[in-house]
Parts: C-alpha cells; sequence; structure tokens
C-alpha cells in the first residue's frame, strides 16, 4: 500500500503526526508533504522534532516541489490524507487552484478517482467554508472533521486523536485496534 499524506498548517497537526506513526507502525509506504506553516504549528503545538517526524515517512517532499513524481496521475497511489487540512488549502482545492505540491496532490486524487481524506480543522464554520467542503464533498472527497465518539467515555486528547486517526485508516480497510467499536464488548446488553 502507498499513501500520501500531507499536514497543513491548521491547528491539529498531531493528528497527522499520529497518522504517519500508524502508518509506519504498518509498514505502510508514505509520502508525506508538510507546509512550511505545519513545521510552525508543529513546534507550537506539540513536542516533537521536524526531523524525527520526516523519519517516520518513506519519502518527503517539499511544499513548492510540484515536479515531484507525486505531482503525476501515472504515480500510482492508494490515495492521500490531508491532516489537518487548513480552510486555505480546502478552497484551493476545491477551485482548481494548484499553487503547492499538496492541492496538486490532491487534485491528481480526485481527477483519477483516487481516495482523498481530509480533516477539516476550523470552528465555527463560515458559509464560504462550508461551501468549499460541499464542493469537495461532491467531487467524492471524504471529508472527516476530528469529532470524538462519546459514548466511548474517552478520558484525554490521546484517545481521541486515536479515534479520529482510526476512523482513517478505516477508510483504507486498515485493520487496527485504536477504539472500541459500538458493539464491541462496551455495549452488550447483560
Amino acid at each position: 500500500m502507498k499513501i500520501i499524506l500531507a499536514i497543513t498548517g491548521a491547528s491539529g497537526v498531531i493528528y497527522g503526526i499520529r497518522l504517519l506513526e500508524e502508518l509506519k507502525n504498518y509498514k505502510i509506504e508514505t509520502h508525506l508533504i508538510i507546509s512550511k506553516w505545519a513545521k510552525k504549528v508543529i513546534q507550537y503545538e506539540t513536542n516533537y522534532q521536524i526531523k524525527n517526524i520526516i523519519n517516520l515517512a518513506f519519502a518527503v517532499y517539499k511544499e513548492d516541489e510540484l515536479d515531484s513524481c507525486l505531482s503525476s496521475g501515472t504515480f500510482i497511489t492508494n490515495g492521500m490524507i490531508i491532516a489537518p487540512c487548513s480552510m486555505k488549502t480546502v478552497s484551493a482545492i476545491a477551485h482548481g487552484y494548484a499553487n503547492n505540491l499538496i492541492v496538486r496532490v490532491a487534485n491528481v486524487c480526485i481527477k483519477e478517482h483516487r481516495k482523498l481524506i481530509v480533516i477539516p480543522r476550523e470552528t465555527p464554520l463560515s458559509a464560504i467554508s462550508l461551501e468549499n467542503l460541499l464542493s469537495l464533498a461532491k467531487l467524492n472527497v471524504f471529508i472527516l472533521p476530528p469529532m470524538p465518539a462519546f459514548y466511548l467515555k474517552i478520558n484525554n486528547i490521546s484517545q481521541m486523536v486515536n479515534y479520529t486517526v482510526g476512523k482513517v485508516l478505516d477508510y483504507f480497510d486498515i485493520k487496527h485496534n485504536l477504539f472500541v467499536r459500538w458493539g464491541d464488548d462496551i455495549h452488550q446488553e447483560k
């Protein structure tokens, strides 16, 4: 399996980092793009070092590297995840404005009918953001807001992040144990 993972400069970079860790655990060939602003947010929000994050990936690309193999539909992948996905990136994808590698690859996934999952990180959502997300949904992009399942009785941020990461892995049919599924043990009638 070959997956492209992009981390943009929205709050919630931990979603992208945890996805990268899990994909590495499953030995999935992960091609990573970290935006300039994501690197800043990683410093603000986490204790991770950029070099350690980069070392989790199979290959790493700069956001201005539009001549990379990822820019071509002939580079076969199982899809792309953008975690987190800034509203700037959502807007650029929705309007076909491929001014960087993240948006270019997202547009390749759309045109090649490959899986594209975006984890939008913004609240509240403006009408503009909602329209852009709707445009993506109409193009079969999976919109996966990081919303916890409270029935799991989540006690900490790590569990909340793992739930969203697990939902993404589900879209790629990757078996995991990041959360207990509805009906599995916790809600069985006695």
